[in-house]
């Protein structure tokens, strides 16, 4: 049975909720990164959960691409089994950004760039 407006209201402000508390603790402890967003329909949470990491420039999304994609792996899962939700990860689920690339591509309007991005991806 699908749940309703309420509790996937509820579900949403928890995982905001947890995803905070996952992006403090990024900030100190991965070089370069300035915060996160997700994207998702909570009609289909499985299927088209997106979280963005977004760093300040190209090179410390690299950076952190190469020496932090486990923590912030790990970040992303402990936040969603706290949020009460049961998803597999994968890297579907989850996208690197910087400030740099949005400026550049989009003149900083990250609204435009997420749902262009998204777009592009199928999501």
């Amino acid at each position: 049975m699908p749940l309703g407006k309420r509790e996937l209201a509820r579900i949403e402000r928890r995982l905001i909720t947890t995803l905070t508390e996952a992006c403090e603790t990024a900030k100190g402890e991965i070089e370069g990164f300035t915060w996160l967003t997700h994207t998702a329909d909570m009609n289909a949470l499985a299927e088209t959960l997106k979280v963005i990491w977004v760093f300040e420039t190209l090179a410390n999304k690299k950076l952190a691409q190469a020496n932090a994609k486990a923590r912030i792996v790990e970040l992303t899962a402990i936040a969603l089994n706290e949020a009460g939700i049961n998803l597999n990860l994968s890297d579907r689920n989850f996208r690197f950004d910087s400030e740099e690339e949005c400026q550049r591509t989009h003149g900083g309007n990250w609204k435009n760039r997420l749902a262009q991005t998204s777009a592009d991806k199928g999501n």
